[in-house]
C-alpha cells in the first residue's frame, strides 16, 4: 500500500496544482472519483492488463466510457497513467488529492469507525472533540465495525486515534 500511495503520490500533487492553477478544484474532484470508479471495473482492468491490445487502443476504449464525464485536463491524465500502464494507480490518486484539498481548505475527513450506529447528537460531540485536536474543522463519515466492541477508532489520512475496546485490549496485551 505504501508503494501505491509513493507512484501515486506525484500524480496527485500535479492534479492538485493544475486544479488550484485553474480554479477547478472540485471539477477535478469529480473528475478523479469517476475515473477512480471506472478504473476498478473488472472487465475494464481484463483490457488494460491485456497484453495484445495497443495503448492507442486501450485509451480509446476509456475515453469512449468516459465520454463527457471528466474534463480535457483529467483525460490527459488519463491518457499519461495508460500509456505508463499506472491506470491501477487512480483510487490512490483520488484519495492522495482529497487530502490535497482538504488541506487546503482548511478541513479533514475522517472516517469513524464505530460499534453501533451513532445518533446525531454523538456525532456532533465526537466531531466536535476531533475538531478541538486536530485543529481544523472536520468532515466525518460514520462506519459500523463491530469487531471494535465498544467506543470509537477515528482515522484522519495517516492519524489514527484509537478509543475502542478492542484497541485497548490489543495494547493491554502488548504491555502482558
Amino acid at each position: 500500500m505504501t508503494e501505491l500511495a509513493t507512484l501515486a503520490r506525484p500524480y496527485a500533487e500535479a492534479a492538485f496544482k493544475r486544479a488550484k492553477q485553474t480554479e477547478t478544484a472540485s471539477a477535478w474532484s469529480e473528475s478523479l472519483l469517476f475515473l477512480s470508479v471506472v478504473a476498478q471495473d473488472r472487465d475494464l482492468i481484463a483490457i488494460i492488463s491485456n497484453p495484445k491490445i495497443s495503448k492507442d487502443k486501450k485509451i480509446e476504449v476509456v475515453l469512449d466510457i468516459c465520454q463527457d464525464q471528466i474534463q480535457d485536463e483529467a483525460k490527459n491524465l488519463l491518457k499519461l497513467l495508460i500509456e505508463n500502464g499506472k491506470l491501477q494507480l487512480l483510487p490512490k490518486i483520488t484519495a492522495l488529492y482529497e487530502q490535497y484539498k482538504a488541506e487546503d481548505e482548511g478541513y479533514v475527513n475522517v472516517d469513524l469507525y464505530s460499534a453501533y450506529p451513532l445518533n446525531k447528537a454523538e456525532q456532533s460531540n465526537y466531531v466536535a472533540k476531533l475538531e478541538k485536536k486536530l485543529n481544523k474543522k472536520v468532515n466525518a463519515t460514520v462506519l459500523v465495525d463491530k469487531s471494535l466492541i465498544g467506543g470509537i477508532l477515528a482515522k484522519a489520512g495517516d492519524k489514527v486515534i484509537d478509543g475502542s475496546i478492542s484497541g485497548q485490549l490489543h495494547q493491554l496485551a502488548k504491555r502482558l
